[in-house]
Parts: C-alpha cells; sequence; structure tokens
C-alpha cells in the first residue's frame, strides 16, 4: 500500500504516513465520511479554525506573527481561512440578490435619492463582490506597510496579515450581516458603512498588538493610515463605477432627473 499524496510505501497498521505526514484513508468518500471529515477538521476541541478564529480575536499577533515567523500548524493558514470569508461572502451576496434586494433602503443620508437606480448600480457592483472582496487586502497592506513596520516586515508579509484580518472580519460579523438583513434589511446600506469602519478599528487594534510604537506615534500612524485608505478606497470605487459605466451596466441617464 502506498501514500496517496507522496506515493511512499506504507505499513498496513500506520494511520499517518511516515514520510509526509498525511492521515491515510482508507475508507470510501460516503456522505458518513464526508460528514465526520468536516466536523473532525473544523469544529472539534483542538481544531485549528476554531483556534483561529477566537485567538485572532484575543491574541492576533501570535496567529499572524506566528504564521510569518514559521509556525504553520498551530492555526489555519491565511489561504484556508480566507477560502471560508470569500465562501461565506459570496453565499451572503446571493441571498441579498436573491431575497432581501427590494427590501434594502439605499438612501443612506435621506436625499430622495432615487431608490431603484442606486439598487441597480448595487446590484451590478456585487458582480465584482469576489473583485473588491480580494482588492482589499493589498488596499489595506500598501498603506500598513508604509507606516506598520517596526518589525520590518516585507510588503508580502503585511498582505498575510490582512488576509488574515479580512477573513476574520468577515466570518465573525456573517451571523450579523444576516441578522441585520432579516430583522432592518433598510438599514443594511448605514450597517455596511459602519462595518467598513470597525473593520478598519479592527486592523488597528490588530497593529497596535503586532508592532512597537508608542501611543502618540500609534495614533499619528493610524491617522495616516485611515487617510491613505479613504483615498483608496475612493479610486478604486470610481474606478469600479467607470467600469460599470463603459461596460453597460449602468447609464448615466438613470441619474439623470425624472
Amino acid at each position: 500500500m502506498a501514500c496517496k499524496n507522496c506515493n511512499q510505501p506504507l505499513k498496513t497498521d500506520h494511520s499517518y504516513c511516515s514520510h509526509c505526514g498525511a492521515k491515510v484513508i482508507r475508507n470510501r468518500l460516503s456522505f458518513k465520511n464526508l460528514w465526520y471529515d468536516i466536523t473532525e477538521r473544523y469544529f472539534n476541541l483542538d481544531n485549528t479554525f476554531l483556534k483561529t478564529f477566537w485567538h485572532l480575536f484575543t491574541k492576533p499577533e501570535v496567529v499572524i506573527m506566528g504564521y510569518i515567523d514559521g509556525v504553520r500548524k498551530r492555526y489555519l493558514n491565511p489561504i484556508g481561512y480566507f477560502g471560508i470569508a470569500l465562501t461565506l461572502s459570496g453565499l451572503l451576496v446571493f441571498l441579498i440578490r436573491k431575497v432581501f434586494m427590494d427590501d434594502i433602503g439605499m438612501d443612506i443620508f435621506d436625499i430622495g435619492a432615487d431608490q431603484q437606480v442606486f439598487r441597480d448600480v448595487f446590484d451590478s457592483a456585487m458582480d465584482f463582490q469576489a473583485f473588491v472582496f480580494v482588492i482589499l487586502i493589498p488596499m489595506l497592506a500598501f498603506p500598513s506597510w508604509l507606516l506598520f513596520n517596526s518589525q520590518r516586515h516585507i510588503f508580502s508579509e503585511h498582505l498575510v496579515s490582512f488576509t488574515y484580518i479580512q477573513a476574520h472580519y468577515t466570518i465573525a460579523t456573517f451571523p450579523i450581516s444576516i441578522l441585520v438583513l432579516s430583522v432592518a434589511p433598510n438599514t443594511y446600506t448605514s450597517y455596511g458603512v459602519i462595518n467598513v469602519l470597525v473593520m478598519l478599528l479592527y486592523s488597528l487594534y490588530v497593529f497596535k498588538r503586532i508592532t512597537s510604537y508608542g501611543l502618540g506615534q500609534f495614533l499619528f500612524r493610524a491617522a495616516v493610515f485611515l487617510l491613505l485608505f479613504v483615498v483608496e478606497y475612493f479610486l478604486v470605487s470610481n474606478l469600479i463605477f467607470l467600469v460599470l459605466l463603459f461596460t453597460g451596466f449602468v447609464s448615466l441617464d438613470s441619474f439623470r432627473p425624472g
């Protein structure tokens, strides 16, 4: 018998490959075995997902710096964690478009805007949801690399930090987003703005734990970080709008007074 992952010979009584460490799978992939594998991987007491989720609240520096420094088994890796978050984000978009779209209030500032026009733009922008979800990582990593680099981390290590941050915040707020959509969908766009602000505050909390700046220096860098992100967000938002405009998803005629 050979390992299905590395093709090295296995002894019949081995549960794990002595060469690559992979678990030896002897049973066919039935629903029972699939369910057992999912619950064992994600929900047992020693599970890396639950540990990663909790420690990104209580000691994010241990999770993130541990991965950067080479600790790769104790916590779920950033790509795996991000994959879970991207799945939940896609599910949220699906529910918004199929169930809640008509109930979501679009006039955040109560200026009497045409709800349907902004609803059409909002719906079209969701086609770029995965792109926006991914592009937020370098948008956050770039100013953090410029401003929060007391540990001399390279840009790719800041990408790792924000992959964890973005994924964790998405997973943590997924139930809240569903609750807001279910109970008060007319407030969802306002909730979305607040959500971004809280995500930025969580990012700063993480970097306060990671870096060694004094309070005054950190607050100054945090203010510049927020300013740079707002500029980036404005530029990317306008870029997406221009793409929607030139691809015909939206029309300027829709914004003309009736």
